[in-house]
C-alpha cells in the first residue's frame, strides 16, 4: 500500500511563461472581421484630421470591438493588453492605451454616429445580396441601460423605476432565420418606448427595398410602438405589421362574447383554454378602423386577454403565433446586455455613450459571424457568452522567427479540433 501512497510535492507557481495570451480565440475574430470587412467600413465613417497619429481610428475600433467580444469592455482593460502578444498580431506594434481610447470616444460627432449606423445596414444587405431575401422580418424593442453618474440626457423612468437611457434596438430575420443586429440607437431617459422609431423604420424600409426590391417585408413590435404614425408609416410604404395593443375598457368590451366562450370552455375542462378572434377597432387618433386580433385565454390564476393590431390576412392564431416570435429580439437584447455588457454607457458626453453602444453593437454583429461560422456544430445555437468561454477564451503561445510567426494552442481543447477546422 505504501508503494501507491502519493508523494506530497511543494506546490510552485510563477508567471514568468513568454510570449503567451488567454485570447486564443482572437485569431478566429480577426479572420470574421476580414471576412465582413466590419472595422474598416466602420472605421471609413470615422474623420481623422490628426497628422500622423500614431494609431489611427480603424485601429482603435478596432481594437475596442477585439476587447468587447473577449470580455474586455472597459477601456480601463487596455492598459493591461497592450502587452499581449496576439492583439499585437492582430492590430499591429503597440497598442492604445485608456487614455488614448478615451480621448477617441469623445471625439465622434453626431454625422459620424448616422455613418455608422447607416453602415450596419449596408452590412446586411450585402451579406445578403448575392441570394435576395423573400421576406424580411423586422423586429425593434426598447429595453433599459441604468445610468449611475452625471452622464448627458440620463433621466428618471417611471416603468423601469431607474435613472437610465433608454437603447433603440432594430433586428431583421431572413426567410425564418437568426435575427441580424441593423440598428442601436441611444436615448434619452424619458423618452417614449417608440420615440424615433417611425423615422428609423422609414429609413430602414427604404434602403431594404431599394436593395431588394421584390422582398416581403413584416414589422413586429410590443405596444410601446402602437402608435399612429408606425401604422401610417407601414401603411404608407406598402410593408405589413403586427404590433400589440394595451388593454383598455373599449376593447375588452369588444371581445367580451369571445372571453365568455373562452371562460366556458375552462369551467367544462378544467383546463386552460385559448381562443383567437378578431374585431375591427379603430382608436380616437386612427383615421380609419384596423383589423385587431383578440386571443381570449382563460388560466386558473384568471383571464389573460391580448390584443394584436395587423394588416395581414390569414387566420387570427398563426398570425398570433408569428407576432409571439417577435420574442427571440429580446434573447438577443439579452445577449448584448449581459454576454457584451452593452450598459457600458458611463461617459459624461452623450455622444459618446452613443459610440459606446455602436461599438458594442458592432461586436454583437461579429460574434454573430462567427456563430454562423458554427453552424453544423454542437455550438450552433450557442449564446455569444458560451462562444467566448468555449472558442475564444483560448491559452495561445506566440513564437516570433526570422522565418514565421507561429502561434501554439492547446492539443488539450475541449474544442481544438473544431478550432483547427476553423482557422485552417
Amino acid at each position: 500500500m505504501s508503494s501507491l501512497r502519493r508523494v506530497a510535492l511543494p506546490l510552485s507557481i510563477q508567471f514568468d511563461l513568454p510570449w503567451t495570451s488567454s485570447d486564443g480565440g482572437l485569431l478566429l475574430l480577426k479572420k470574421a472581421d476580414i471576412s465582413l470587412g466590419l472595422s474598416e467600413r466602420l472605421g471609413a465613417c470615422l474623420t481623422d484630421r490628426r497628422r500622423d497619429p500614431q494609431h489611427t481610428k480603424t485601429k482603435m475600433l478596432a481594437q475596442r470591438l477585439y476587447g468587447i467580444c473577449q470580455g474586455w469592455e472597459d477601456c480601463n482593460d487596455h492598459d493591461h493588453l497592450k502587452n499581449d502578444p496576439l492583439y499585437a498580431l492582430a492590430l499591429g506594434d503597440q497598442l492604445a492605451t485608456q487614455p488614448t481610447l478615451s480621448r477617441f470616444e469623445n471625439s465622434v460627432v453626431r454625422r459620424e454616429l448616422f455613418a455608422m449606423s447607416v453602415a450596419l445596414v449596408d452590412l446586411f444587405i450585402e451579406r445578403h445580396r448575392a441570394k435576395p431575401p423573400k421576406r424580411i422580418v423586422i423586429d425593434m424593442d426598447a429595453t433599459e441601460d441604468p445610468a449611475h453618474g452625471q452622464q448627458e440626457f440620463e433621466f428618471y423612468h417611471g416603468f423601469y423605476g431607474c435613472h437610465c437611457f433608454l437603447p433603440l434596438f432594430a433586428f431583421c430575420s431572413v426567410d425564418g432565420g437568426d435575427e441580424d443586429l441593423v440598428g442601436a440607437i441611444l436615448r434619452p431617459g424619458n423618452s417614449h418606448a417608440g420615440r424615433r422609431s417611425a423615422a428609423i423604420l422609414r429609413r430602414l424600409i427604404r434602403k431594404l427595398k431599394e436593395a431588394f426590391p421584390a422582398v416581403e417585408i413584416v414589422f413586429r413590435a410590443d405596444a410601446g410602438f402602437a402608435l399612429p404614425e408606425v401604422y401610417a408609416t407601414c401603411e404608407k410604404l406598402g410593408i405589413s405589421y403586427l404590433i400589440s395593443l394595451a388593454k383598455n375598457s373599449r376593447l375588452l368590451g369588444m371581445a367580451a362574447p369571445l372571453i365568455a366562450e373562452s371562460r366556458a370552455h375552462k369551467e367544462t375542462s378544467g383546463q386552460k383554454s385559448r381562443l383567437f378572434g378578431e374585431i375591427s377597432y379603430a382608436a380616437g387618433s386612427w383615421p380609419q378602423e384596423r383589423r385587431v386580433i383578440v386571443k381570449a385565454e382563460v388560466m386558473d390564476k384568471g383571464e389573460n386577454p391580448r390584443f394584436v393590431v395587423t394588416n395581414l390576412a390569414g387566420d387570427p392564431e398563426a398570425l398570433y403565433d408569428e407576432y409571439c416570435r417577435r420574442g427571440d429580439c429580446e434573447n438577443r437584447i439579452k445577449e448584448l446586455k449581459l454576454d457584451l455588457a452593452s450598459g457600458r454607457t458611463s461617459c459624461h458626453k452623450f455622444t459618446a455613450n452613443c459610440f459606446r453602444l455602436l461599438l458594442h453593437a458592432a461586436a454583437f454583429v461579429l460574434l454573430s459571424a462567427v456563430r454562423r461560422m458554427l453552424q453544423s456544430t454542437g455550438l450552433a445555437r450557442a449564446t455569444m457568452g458560451q462562444i467566448r468561454i468555449k472558442i475564444l477564451k483560448v491559452a495561445a503561445q506566440v513564437q516570433t522567427s526570422t522565418r514565421r510567426i507561429l502561434v501554439r494552442l492547446p492539443r488539450g481543447h475541449p474544442h481544438a479540433d473544431l478550432l483547427q477546422r476553423l482557422l485552417a
